[in-house]
Parts: structure tokens; C-alpha cells; sequence
């Protein structure tokens, strides 16, 4: 009679078998394939991403990179959607002023770990203005790919003439320029060209001087308080002392044509409108010039304060390739290719290194945006803050053609904005334990 095997034995022979069982697995199952990225690419962005493809795949042979283009003015529902939908791509182009909204949903995957382990994105390498965009409630969701804020062009011709031998450096010197342009150019001339319908121009000269726009924690608006009243009514004195035609954007027929004719000597504008203005006016070469913005304080020292724009790279949190995503981030980040980015769209890069190339070195009207953009701030990282922008607008307009004077205009933004919070103070509360459940 045989001898039955004993458990030991039995247990040895069933883990030798299956080991066998699964190599011989192994050896029949095919390689598996590259991994494939899915990114999202917004505008013109998404064409150059696309260009990127080819050297992105040489550099990194195990993964692969399809890159989907989606118009800006469908981005962001087509992202929130994604997210709804649990579809949403790997990594993404995101504006920076939306990382707080899909922060909130949770849709963001937080990258201070991978920060810390790379050797190519490192915050100390880019505009620290622009690197706080991208922080939320203390964690980092996003890398900044380019970056823009505004500064100020400028009729350097006229200010000669009318005596005026340098870009101004203050609010008082540039308010005696717009005087001095206008009383030259007598009827239909103004100083400055402020269309009534943007909020960027009233909450730059709040943020030049010292305004925080929100207050608690974002939980309640900020803009009756002095300092932002100072600022809102320097922006509405403008108006009311015909140094700013009371327009909209829509009703200014050609802004080039009218800077070219001399309409206006100032305006306050981004870095996109370089190219726009070579390529329009090439006659007015040498005629015009950009300068930092102005700084309230004559004893400053340094430039008034600008937005901090431009777009980011983020991680979306659903990805089960996270990893292979962020080498993405890091290729995009290096210097050489934020330089081939200027190049493609006349983006400015946000990677500080990128700025030494000869193609931005070069540059005046760049070095210009080069020295606002060390100082510039990001806007309340809220996600309501889009919203509130355009009640600043708003307020800002009636002020302006005289429908309700500053005090009155700024209690009732308060006000509006306080009712734009009222959900995201409910929540902090209950987060706090504080609030209703």
C-alpha cells in the first residue's frame, strides 16, 4: 500500500505546483503594453501639448500620451461634468482661479509629496505669487505651467510730449500724467482706458493697497474696509474727472486703433497683448512701452501689486495613474520646454530659469511683466471668488457713471458677497462642529 503523503508534504507540493502553474502563466501571457496618459489641454495650450507628444513618448518609452483639446469657453463645465461622470483625464491644464472649486469637490489629487521628491518642480524656481494660487487650506494641488498678470502699456510718446519724462512710479504721478495727456488732448482724449465691465482693474488697486477683498477665512466680504475704499475710490475718481471714458469693453470700437490715434495714453492689460500690438500696429514700434504698475505709497520703493494668473497642472484624484502622470508634470515644467511654449503660444513660463533664454532676455516690454510678476498676489481661493469678481464689476460701473456714490456701492457688495458665502460658511461650520447638522 502506498504511503499517503503527510500534511507538510501535501502543503509543499500544492505551493511547488502552483508556482509552476503561474510561471508557465507568466510565460504565455503577453508583454503587457505601455502605459497610456490621458490630458487635457485647454485652447491654444492643447495644440502645443499636442505638438509635445513625440518628445514626451522618446523620453519616457514605457508610457504613452493622448492628448484631448478642449475649447476654454467649454472647459470648465466639460471638467466638472468629467468629474460627475467619473471620467475625468489623468492630468489637466486647469486656470489657477479654479483650483479652489475642484479642491472643494474633491476632484484634486494634493502633490506637496511628489513636490518634495522631484528634482525638477521646485517651488523656489517659480514666481511665489503664482506658486500660492495653487495653494488651498495649506496643501498644493497644482504646478504652474505659464503664468500672466497685468501691467501697464503705455503711450511713451505722448508722455513726452506733455511733459511727462518717465513711466509713473506712483498713483499720484500717474493720475498727474492722465491730467496732463488729457488737458494736451482736449475732447475725446483720456488718460487712461479702464473698460467699466472688468473687475481686474478695481481689485488690483484694492490689493496694491493693502485690501484683503475677503475676511474670517473668506466667510464674508472685505471691500467696505478702508483700505479698499481708498483704492475704490482713486479707480471711481478716474471716471468722474473725465480721465476714463465710462465704457465697456463692448463699446470700444478697436482698442488698438484708438491707443494708435492716441484716445488714451494708459491702460492696464496682459502679456497676450504684446504680440497683438506688434502685429497690428508695427508703425507705432518704439512708441509705446510696458511698465510695472504703480504703487500707492511714494516711499515704497517697488511696483504696486498685479493679479497672479495663468494655468496649472493638476493631478485628478480618481487616476490609477497618478504616477505616470506626474512625469508629464515634470517634463512640462523644465525650463526647455516652457521656452518652446512662449515660442508656439506667447505664454510667459512660469519656470523662472526659462526667463535667462535670448527669446525673453531680451525683451523689454517682457522684462517688464518679468519684474510685476515678483509681485504679484493670488485672488481669495474661494470658489466662489469668480462670482464675486463680477459683482465687483458691477458695483465698480454704478459707482463710476454716478448711480450710487462709493459708500453706498461698496455696503451693497458687501452684502452681495456675504449672501454669495452663506453656503460656504454653513459648511465650515459643520466642519468646525459648529454649525447645524
Amino acid at each position: 500500500m502506498r504511503r499517503r503523503p503527510a500534511r507538510a508534504e501535501r502543503a509543499a507540493c500544492a505551493l511547488a505546483l502552483a508556482a509552476l502553474g503561474g510561471l508557465a502563466c507568466c510565460r504565455g501571457r503577453p508583454p503587457a503594453g505601455p502605459t497610456t496618459i490621458v490630458c487635457w489641454g485647454l485652447g491654444r495650450e492643447g495644440e502645443v501639448l499636442q505638438d509635445l507628444v513625440p518628445e514626451f513618448e522618446r523620453a519616457h518609452p514605457g508610457l504613452r500620451l493622448r492628448v484631448q483639446q478642449v475649447p476654454w469657453r467649454a472647459a470648465h463645465e466639460k471638467l466638472l461634468t468629467a468629474f460627475v461622470g467619473e471620467s475625468t483625464p489623468d492630468v489637466a491644464q486647469l486656470g489657477n482661479t479654479w483650483i479652489p472649486e475642484f479642491v472643494a469637490v474633491g476632484a484634486l489629487a494634493p502633490l506637496d509629496a511628489r513636490v518634495s521628491a522631484s528634482a525638477v518642480v521646485r517651488p523656489e524656481g517659480t514666481f511665489p505669487g503664482i506658486w500660492r494660487t495653487n495653494v488651498v487650506d495649506g496643501a498644493l494641488y497644482g504646478v504652474p505651467w505659464y503664468v500672466d498678470t497685468r501691467a501697464l502699456f503705455y503711450r511713451r510718446d505722448l508722455l513726452e510730449e506733455a511733459g511727462v519724462p518717465a513711466a509713473p512710479r506712483t498713483w499720484a504721478e500717474w493720475r498727474a500724467a492722465m491730467a496732463r495727456v488729457k488737458a494736451r488732448g482736449g475732447p475725446g482724449r483720456f488718460g487712461v482706458l479702464m473698460p467699466l465691465n472688468e473687475w481686474a482693474q478695481p481689485v488690483l488697486l484694492g490689493v496694491q493697497n493693502g485690501a484683503t477683498l475677503l475676511r474670517d477665512g473668506g466667510r464674508h466680504g472685505a471691500f467696505t474696509d478702508p483700505h479698499f475704499r481708498a483704492a475704490f475710490a482713486f479707480y471711481v475718481g478716474l471716471f468722474k474727472d473725465g480721465l476714463a471714458p465710462t465704457l465697456v469693453q463692448s463699446q470700444v470700437s478697436n482698442m488698438y486703433q484708438q491707443f494708435a490715434a492716441g484716445d488714451f495714453a494708459f491702460f492696464v492689460n496682459g502679456p497676450w497683448n504684446l504680440g497683438e500690438l506688434r502685429r497690428r500696429l508695427p508703425q507705432m514700434e518704439g512708441r509705446w512701452a510696458v511698465a510695472p504698475l504703480p504703487h500707492p505709497d511714494a516711499g515704497a520703493g517697488r511696483p504696486g501689486t498685479s493679479l497672479a494668473g495663468g494655468s496649472s497642472l493638476v493631478l485628478f484624484r480618481a487616476s490609477p495613474r497618478q504616477d505616470a502622470a506626474w512625469k508629464l508634470v515634470e517634463f512640462l515644467s523644465r525650463p526647455e520646454q516652457q521656452v518652446r511654449l512662449f515660442a508656439a503660444s506667447g505664454d510667459l513660463p512660469a519656470q523662472q530659469a526659462a526667463w535667462d533664454h535670448p527669446s525673453l532676455a531680451g525683451d523689454a516690454a517682457l522684462g517688464a511683466f518679468r519684474v510685476q510678476l515678483a509681485h504679484v498676489e493670488p485672488m481669495p481661493r474661494v470658489p466662489e471668488w469668480e462670482r464675486i469678481a463680477t459683482r465687483v464689476a458691477e458695483a465698480a460701473e454704478q459707482a463710476a457713471r454716478g448711480e450710487t456714490d462709493v459708500d453706498e456701492a461698496l455696503r451693497r457688495l458687501d452684502a452681495d458677497v456675504d449672501r454669495l458665502l452663506d453656503k460656504r460658511r454653513f459648511l465650515l461650520a459643520r466642519r468646525a462642529g459648529t454649525g447645524p447638522r
